[in-house]
């Protein structure tokens, strides 16, 4: 029996006005991403890789075609209802951290179970587990400005994490770091991928991150398409940035 699959899109299309026409993104995409797997997207820089992902979380709506999240359809869903999935079911890490910069670690971390609804005082503990999990909690007190960018990035993993979800989304996670921190933030995310049995997509132009996940899709010229690890090699080395 197959797996069934966690996202299911068919006819995805992303379109944007441009003066008097409008610019196509991708056309008529059709792919699945499987419970528990690993799935980098690759390409060039403006093929639509992040608007994708955009897609999937439930940030952006596409112009044409479905998204199912397991049973649900998710473009049809009203805003408030788009937003409670992707609070309860997506962690998403952006390249930039987006921490709120008034805010310690652990209050940035708090804020996706605040926006839930949940006690403050339970938000805290749970906020505190996760900055643990990520190796950050003797910072717990310091605000963005005090933290390296590694720890900006696993604090901002925390906050991913916070809610529990089932996926996690991220976009170059590490573009913005130098090489060694970049595999230290790679390596940490794979360990928690699975030890929580996550299923990840990640968007990345590093290709020896890309080969290190159960599949590789590659996105360019509107179309998505298999890329296998040997067909990445010699595409040759991504760096970190994007």
């Amino acid at each position: 029996m197959s797996p069934k699959p966690v996202f299911r899109t068919e006819g995805l299309s992303k379109r944007f006005p441009s003066g008097g026409s409008e610019l196509v993104i991708f056309e008529n995409l059709a792919f699945d991403v499987y419970r528990g797997e690993r799935l980098a997207l690759v390409g060039e820089s403006g093929a639509g890789k992040s608007t994708l992902l955009y897609l999937l979380a439930g940030l952006d709506r596409p112009s044409a075609g479905t998204i199912r999240y397991l049973d649900r359809e998710l473009t049809t869903l009203p805003d408030t209802e788009l937003d409670a999935f992707r609070n309860r079911e997506i962690g998403f890490v952006w390249q930039s951290h987006n921490l709120l910069p008034e805010f310690t670690a652990i209050e940035n971390v708090m804020m996706p179970l605040l926006v839930r609804g949940a006690a403050r005082a339970e938000a805290a503990r749970v906020a505190s587990e996760r900055l643990d999990e990520v190796g950050l909690s003797e910072r717990a007190t310091h605000r963005a400005g005090e933290l390296s960018g590694g720890e900006q990035q696993r604090v901002s993993l925390a906050r991913a994490l916070a809610g529990d979800p089932a996926v996690l989304l991220s976009d170059e996670p590490t573009g913005n770091l130098d090489f060694r921190t970049g595999e230290r933030i790679f390596s940490l995310l794979t360990g928690l991928q699975e030890r929580r049995g996550l299923t990840w997509v990640l968007v990345t132009h590093n290709l020896s991150f890309a080969r290190r996940c159960n599949r590789i899709l590659k996105l360019a010229g509107g179309v998505l398409a298999p890329l296998s690890p040997s067909d990445a090699s010699n595409e040759g080395e991504g760096g970190n940035g994007s």
